[in-house]
């Protein structure tokens, strides 16, 4: 792009700065250099008389000519008279960019329909303005209120300018270990929401030329992603950089050459466990509908879709152990994937499970079946036997079987025959699974922008200065799957997630009846999120016998239980 440009504007111009933003010949280097010492000797010596003519306008310079611009603002901060510009000859549509030395205004949008960022819900993408006296962090513009913000880099004071009027709310001066008499570099400070703007219209505009096929129009924007991704800060950068990432996958056509093997999986999804709540709600509410079913059943049988690590059982083992009349004789069939390097590690996890069992006085047996696709299961290799209560478990499973056509449904055969007591299903609520790929990234869009805000969330709350280990592998963790979603096709996208509606019609088709998981679920999912750090952003919400966690008004995983109707019925 830059050798293009180079061409179109004659050759001359300074690489380093281009890669910045702004355009001047190398000819020009040394009289701009010149004028940008002028430059800093006049805000120096207009520190202490204020500059009151910028107070009442504001000018919107075109950094793209870096030699005109200093020179405007030369004119501009000279006690000689001056020609105030039209503001509206100045609007610009390329990312501003600021430094130490060099003073910037941002583009000021009035209409906030235009740009809205309220349509993803959190605060990642539309971020809440705050106000801090470092001066190197200050926000100064919002979308609805421009205020220019003042700051100097020695005696961090700090001056708002309120749209309208003359007056400035000054700030007391916090005296740094500089010397006093040193000039001070006064600092207009770009305001990153417009940034953040305009990398979300930016992903957006990516996604369409990749729908459209325009790969080289998607290759420019998918870089200046990256460019914008930089000036944000928090969930919003890293779910932009995640997308950004994604869709260079699938632009460039560069794809891993295995999938993520099932240690490593297995081994982000633990980190998911510790880090945040979803996983953890949807083990306590499929426990609590598999607990309720088993209620007056001597022998239980539970087949868990997707064993991985074990951690959904130790809780249930624990409330069989101090069941009324003595705990039943617990069977477990876990199901995973191979390994890479041909380890049994559902044995692994079945030895744990029995010492626990032991310990707390259960009857406990164990069996792990390696497959690499649920559709591969036959009934008669589970060995149902005569007399067991039999729960089948799925948590985040069904949604894979979906990339191939027929799967399902052959899935949901086999759990018939099995004739369970109750079936539980935990789907991420989202539709990411929709043949048109723009409606299918923005919908991921929204979706993992929540994720990453509950995250970011929890991370906060804790009062950590850094982020841990589980932050940083549950970041990781969301990010193979918006990889998933957005760069993959065919039988490779399996993250084909589907909403409890969609779910509702498939199982009703299959033949099931929906189990009303109760208030007694609800009131004990809520207790267990007020004991999460950070739990007051989450929301817990009964939807048709249904519970739905969520962040804030997002809901962002649902729990469904299932039985198949009895003889009588």
């Amino acid at each position: 792009m830059w050798e293009e440009d180079r061409h179109q504007q004659g050759g001359g111009m300074d690489e380093l700065l281009a890669a910045l933003g702004y355009k001047v010949r190398a000819s020009d280097m040394a009289d701009v250099a010149q004028k940008l010492e002028q430059l800093e000797m006049v805000m120096g010596s207009a520190q202490e008389e204020g500059i009151s003519h910028l107070s009442s306008y504001t000018v919107h310079y075109d950094p793209t000519d870096l030699h005109s611009w200093v020179q405007s603002m030369l004119s501009e901060l000279n006690p000689e008279p001056t020609t105030i510009l039209d503001p509206s000859s100045f609007l610009i549509d390329n990312p501003v960019h600021s430094s130490p030395i060099l003073t910037t205004t941002s583009r000021v949008f009035n209409d906030d329909s235009e740009y809205d960022l309220r349509a993803i819900p959190g605060i990642a993408a539309y971020p809440p303005q705050h106000a801090t006296n470092n001066a190197t962090t200050i926000s100064t513009t919002t979308a609805t209120s421009p205020t220019t913000t003042v700051a100097t880099t020695n005696t961090q004071t700090v001056e708002e300018i309120e749209p309208g009027t003359n007056k400035r709310l000054k700030a007391s001066p916090i005296e740094s270990s500089e010397s006093a008499s040193e000039p001070t570099r006064p600092v207009v400070l770009v305001d990153s929401q417009e940034a953040g703007v305009r990398l979300v219209h930016t992903l957006m505009a990516c996604a369409e030329a990749v729908q459209q096929e325009n790969l080289k129009l998607a290759d420019a924007l998918v870089k200046h992603v990256g460019i914008l991704a930089a000036s944000q800060a928090g969930a919003m950068r890293k779910v932009a950089t995640y997308f950004a990432q994604a869709l260079a996958r699938r632009i460039y056509g560069i794809f891993p050459e295995e999938t993520l093997d099932s240690s490593l999986s297995d081994l982000l999804h633990m980190h998911f466990y510790e880090s945040c709540p979803y996983l953890k709600f949807a083990h306590f509410t499929a426990n609590q509908a598999i607990l309720e079913a088993f209620a007056t059943a001597g022998r239980v049988h539970v087949i868990d879709f997707g064993l991985k690590q074990g951690m959904q059982w130790p809780a249930l083992m624990q409330a069989l152990a101090l069941r009324p009349g003595g705990p039943p004789t617990f069977r477990l069939t876990g199901i995973g994937p191979p390994q890479p390097d041909n380890t049994d590690a559902l044995q692994q996890v079945g030895w744990k499970l029995a010492q626990l069992a032991q310990t707390i006085g259960v009857q406990f047996e164990f069996r792990g079946f390696v497959c690499s696709s649920l559709a591969d299961l036959d009934p008669n290799m589970l060995e149902i036997r005569p007399g067991e209560a039999v729960a089948v478990n799925s948590v985040f499973e069904l949604h894979r079987m979906l990339a191939r056509p027929g799967s399902v449904d052959k899935v949901m055969d086999t759990v018939k025959n099995l004739n369970p007591k109750i079936v539980t299903i935990v789907e991420q609520e989202a539709n990411h699974n929709g043949p048109v790929f723009l409606d299918r990234f923005t919908e991921a869009l929204h979706y993992y922008s929540s994720l990453f805000d509950s995250l970011e969330g929890s991370s906060s709350s804790t009062g950590l200065g850094s982020p841990s280990q589980d932050l940083l592998m549950s970041e990781v963790y969301l990010g193979k799957q918006i990889c998933n979603v957005v760069a993959y096709e065919g039988v490779e996208r399996v993250e084909r997630h589907e909403t409890l509606s969609q779910w509702r019609g498939r199982m009703g088709s299959a033949g099931f009846d929906p189990v009303h998981l109760g208030s007694n679920a609800f009131k004990q999912a809520s207790m267990l999120l007020a004991l999460f750090a950070g739990g007051d952003g989450y929301r817990v919400e009964e939807n048709n016998g249904c519970l739905m966690l969520g962040w804030h008004t997002r809901p962002l995983i649902a729990t469904s239980a299932w039985k198949l109707p009895s003889p009588e019925s």
